[in-house]
């Protein structure tokens, strides 16, 4: 017996489909309804500890809602994984304790001035294989997160961290690369306009610079 470590289960009520070998706590639960089958996949040796909640709510809401966990990845215990706008989550993944993967919210720039009567945004998560999201951290709708990137300790993650890539704070930016890898490039920045004000200053300045070098 492994103290602090699930049991091998072949099934657990809201789970679609276990692989082999899957660890899954009893205090695992499952926030479902609807009918309709595959939603809620794990591939072979995939481990879900305590107080882990898995949230999918109307299955036939939208077509995207689901989570799919990929072989021997570990969700650590008190995670809380949103499928509702889509979760994937690939192979080898370390998900520390206390994260957040949300990948739905309320639209709150339109409608109703009460919040839960506006429609539900959805925007698929993707955590690709060997990434590793550290404890609390919390990552938002429509982010991915690439091959073998970290996510720091309760790390805000508003936009994609690319494969290979260390990203920490609030909101989270990139720090480093793990293993010297190239960082990606950024596009440069549009210039907008200069208003009027700011063209006559700018022309004041070049004829004050103009006359300096002449009085020289």
């Amino acid at each position: 017996m492994l103290l602090g470590v699930p049991d091998f289960v072949a099934s657990h009520v809201g789970i679609d489909s276990l692989g082999a070998e899957c660890r899954v706590d009893p205090t695992v639960s499952v926030m479902r309804f609807g009918e309709r089958a595959g939603v809620l996949m794990l591939a072979e040796g995939v481990s879900l500890y305590a107080q882990t909640r898995l949230v999918l709510g109307d299955v036939v809401a939208d077509p995207c809602v689901g989570i799919r966990i990929g072989a021997r990845t570990i969700v650590n215990v008190g995670c809380y994984l949103s499928g509702e706008g889509g979760l994937e989550i690939g192979e080898d993944v370390l998900i520390g304790p206390h994260a957040k993967l949300l990948s739905a919210g309320h639209a709150i720039d339109e409608g109703d001035a009460i919040i839960a009567r506006n429609r539900i945004t959805r925007g698929r998560i993707r955590v690709e294989d060997g990434a590793w999201i550290g404890a609390g951290a919390i990552v938002l709708e429509g982010v991915t997160i690439g091959r073998g990137a970290v996510v720091a300790a309760g790390a805000l993650v508003r936009q994609d961290v690319p494969a290979g890539m260390v990203a920490a704070g609030m909101p989270a930016r990139l720090v480093r690369s793990r293993r010297g890898d190239a960082w990606p490039a950024v596009a440069p920045v549009p210039q907008e306009p200069a208003s009027g004000l700011r063209r006559i200053r700018a022309l004041v300045r070049d004829v004050v610079c103009k006359g300096r070098r002449v009085s020289k």
